[in-house]
């Protein structure tokens, strides 16, 4: 264990950080990390509203199929990325060194703001999700029930402090309960799908045409043609399959960081998800009764599709394990930010002289990055206060910002391939130079530039400032601000990701004092260093 433990230290120190952290997350724990950050049927529960009542069954289950085969385009490429950088960082550090020297620093903050935006976003929108959840089980079991949008913003400001209290505890006791977030996940799923089949009368199961079929599209969205509605329906596997280097994030408390911390969890989690999700979809619209009674009382057409065949009684007992897994999503969100913001710190993209990219000595954590995440993600809820179908747009900002971020640095990677100032040393997971790696490259670019124009979209017609999709305006709206802090101040203190490394170890590596990635870099010791490794 202490050997594996010295190759991944070593390794990160060949990255040119120190190692901080205690390697506490196994593999069955770093893969249900993976499982657990997608959510499946929390996820599945959240967003199905919007593909069915947008688009209709045929866009909930052939967008599922559609996008989780792009999305495992994506994660191939981000795993062979990640695998070769296995730092809290992720993509955000591995971006830096994938282009000349000269747009370092540029790049690395523009794709570290991005990601930390989409991750923000993501713990927002599962924490306002799980509130929607919470609520609707309560107007579920008591339809006298008035809900407020007081209440919701209550319920999820409590809920992400909760969150922040769990993650400020030692690494050790978030990796054993991670090992169990798997099984909750997976076997509520999977459990649904049984109880829904066995309780609907097959007189009352929809045909394959409604499901599949022509019948199944039924266009709600009061203005924009079939394609158009069909295509909106994407949002929920983009949001459910998304945050793919979440185990990156965590890769400095992994054991065996570049193997199972990436393309192992990474694999697992996108194929399981994208199967097992796709057959979830398929039986709720098997199940799913009249379209115009959906979502009902509860605000939930998943909530209520479960009440319509099983009873409530039953249907509530189930769904608490939904919430439980939404729970975990939040949890592992909000762990996986917090690292990013602590990378982010340590290497002065904050103008906060490296304050929050300090660890406790106490728990072995960032807990002051840990509280900072948890006050940035508190304020998109509050857009449910001004309405409640703005407040939506924080699911299509997650997508657009963490795709984004994503296919940055693949972009990179290919465009400066035979640039001198980048040396890209292929980790344990690679597709090779060839055919295979070129075409996920490719396929998953365009689709996330694609889908990016999809959810900029507004979803309902007519629109109005209360129902405007306003993800596309808070990206760019964050991208451009940031990029002005940059040209006027920050370009001062942040010079793209540094090494943290003392002098003595800097030079054993022939690591430069001020940046790690400087063309300087002894790559010869550097490449001694990662060879030898790989060969462990």
């Amino acid at each position: 264990m202490s050997d594996i433990t010295d190759d991944d230290d070593h390794r990160l120190e060949a990255l040119g950080y120190k190692p901080s952290f205690r390697r506490e997350f196994s593999n069955l724990a770093t893969i249900s990390f993976a499982f657990s950050i997608m959510g499946l049927c929390s996820s599945i529960a959240t967003t199905l509203n919007t593909p069915l009542l947008l688009g209709g069954p045929t866009s909930v289950t052939w967008c599922w199929l559609l996008g989780s085969c792009m999305c495992f385009t994506l994660g191939s490429s981000i795993a062979e990325i990640v695998s070769a950088f296995p730092t809290c960082g992720g993509l955000y550090t591995a971006s830096a060194q994938l282009c000349p020297k000269s747009h370092r620093a540029i790049v690395g903050w523009i794709v570290g703001w991005l990601n930390i935006l989409g991750q923000v976003a993501g713990i927002s929108s599962t924490e306002f999700g799980l509130a929607n959840m919470i609520w609707g089980a309560v107007s579920l079991s008591s339809p006298t029930f008035q809900l407020t949008q007081g209440k919701t913003v209550g319920l999820f400001a409590g809920l992400l402090i909760v969150h922040g209290l769990l993650n400020s505890v030692a690494t050790r006791y978030l990796a054993f309960a991670t090992r169990g977030f798997v099984f909750v996940n997976l076997g509520t799923t999977v459990v649904i799908i049984i109880v829904l089949l066995a309780t609907t009368p097959r007189s009352e199961m929809h045909s394959a045409t409604y499901v599949f079929g022509s019948e199944g599209i039924i266009n709600q969205t009061g203005g924009w043609n079939n394609g158009i509605a069909f295509l909106l329906g994407l949002l929920s596997v983009q949001w459910t399959m998304t945050d793919y280097d979440a185990t990156a994030h965590i890769s400095e408390e992994v054991r065996r960081a570049a193997y199972a911390g990436t393309p192992a969890a990474i694999f697992i989690a996108v194929i399981g998800t994208g199967i097992l999700g796709w057959l979830l979809n398929v039986v709720l619209m098997v199940c799913s009764g009249p379209i115009e009674n959906l979502p009902g009382i509860s605000g939930s057409a998943f909530l209520q599709i479960m009440a319509l065949r099983m009873g409530t009684p039953a249907a509530l007992f189930l769904w608490s394990f939904v919430c439980l897994t939404a729970f975990f999503v939040a949890q592992t969100a909000l762990q996986a930010c917090s690292r990013t913001v602590y990378a982010f710190s340590r290497d002065h993209g904050f103008p906060d002289n490296g304050y929050f990219g300090h660890i406790a000595s106490s728990t072995r954590t960032p807990l002051r990055a840990i509280w900072l995440t948890t006050i940035l993600a508190i304020v998109p809820g509050f857009l449910d206060l001004a309405s409640p179908i703005a407040a939506n747009a924080i699911f299509a900002l997650t997508a657009i910002a963490l795709d984004l971020s994503y296919i940055i640095p693949i972009f990179l990677r290919r465009l400066y391939a035979n640039h001198p100032d980048v040396n890209f040393r292929p980790g344990p997971f690679y597709m090779g130079p060839g055919l295979l790696g070129w075409a996920a490259n490719v396929t998953c670019i365009s689709w996330t530039l694609f889908v990016c124009v999809i959810f900029s979209l507004p979803t309902v017609f007519p629109v109005t400032k209360i129902n405007m999709n306003y993800a596309s305006v808070i990206t760019v709206g964050v991208v451009f601000l940031s990029g002005v802090w940059y040209v006027l101040s920050a370009h001062r203190h942040y010079h793209g990701p540094t090494s943290n490394l003392d002098a003595e170890t800097r030079a054993r590596y022939g690591l430069e004092a001020v940046q790690p990635d400087s063309s300087s870099t002894s790559e010869k010791e550097k490449d001694r260093v990662l060879v030898s490794l790989n060969s462990t």
